[in-house]
């Protein structure tokens, strides 16, 4: 991995963040199709609905939502979110290559994974809990912060583990893009984050990876 070209402060414990500059250099769907495909398959096969919560990268992120002062139960990680939506039938939509391959990824390691514009953050970035009165317009609404594991940046809110913002999402027009991944510490490291990202793009060569890093 390379250095991150911008600082990431860190103000909760128990957290690695791993992060990957993408360009997009393809739109093949029929890869992106097999691969939605496969990861929900798998999903399928390593996970039952009744034990999720045990499962223990599962419960490394409740366990991480409770020391920030969030429920996870009723604020779930978006990665939990997906997967309890791939374990009742459901399927990983097609959006965008960039949204798609950072979905699989999610599924892939069972952690919450946002994709970012290019150009739409301006560091440096925080890692804290969200205070009283912060919040942003998220992809599914008005979204409180408040005691909710938190990304900002020199702007304000950025992205949360559980719904992302408005201001950072892919577009159609978007080609570049920063993945980041939010990883239980105790239960994964960066390193194999950065192996599944590799294979799947191998698997779906619609990105490049221009670098990758860890904070």
């Amino acid at each position: 991995m390379k250095p991150l070209p911008f600082k990431v402060e860190k103000l909760i414990d128990g957290w690695s963040l791993f992060w990957a500059q993408l360009v997009l250099t393809s739109g093949d769907q029929d890869t992106l199709a097999a691969l939605r495909s496969e990861l929900a398959e798998s999903v399928r096969s390593r996970y039952a609905l009744p034990s999720l919560a045990s499962d223990p990268t599962v419960a490394g992120l409740r366990k991480l939502f409770k020391a920030a002062g969030c429920d996870p139960s009723r604020y779930r990680p978006s990665s939990e979110a997906l997967l309890r939506r791939l374990l009742k039938g459901g399927e990983i939509p097609a959006i965008h290559p960039l949204v798609d391959l950072n979905n699989c990824l999610s599924a892939e390691l069972a952690v919450p994974c946002c994709v970012m514009s290019q150009g739409t953050f301006e560091p440096p970035l925080t890692w804290r809990v969200g205070h009283e009165g912060e919040s942003y317009e998220s992809l599914r609404g008005p979204f409180n912060l408040k005691k909710k594991p938190l990304l900002l940046d020199t702007i304000g809110p950025l992205d949360a583990p559980i719904t992302g913002s408005q201001r950072v999402k892919v577009t159609a027009d978007t080609r570049s893009a920063w993945l980041v991944s939010y990883l239980p510490a105790e239960v994964l490291n960066p390193e194999l984050a950065e192996e599944k990202l590799t294979q799947l793009v191998e698997r779906a060569p619609v990105v490049e990876i221009v670098l990758t890093a860890a904070s």
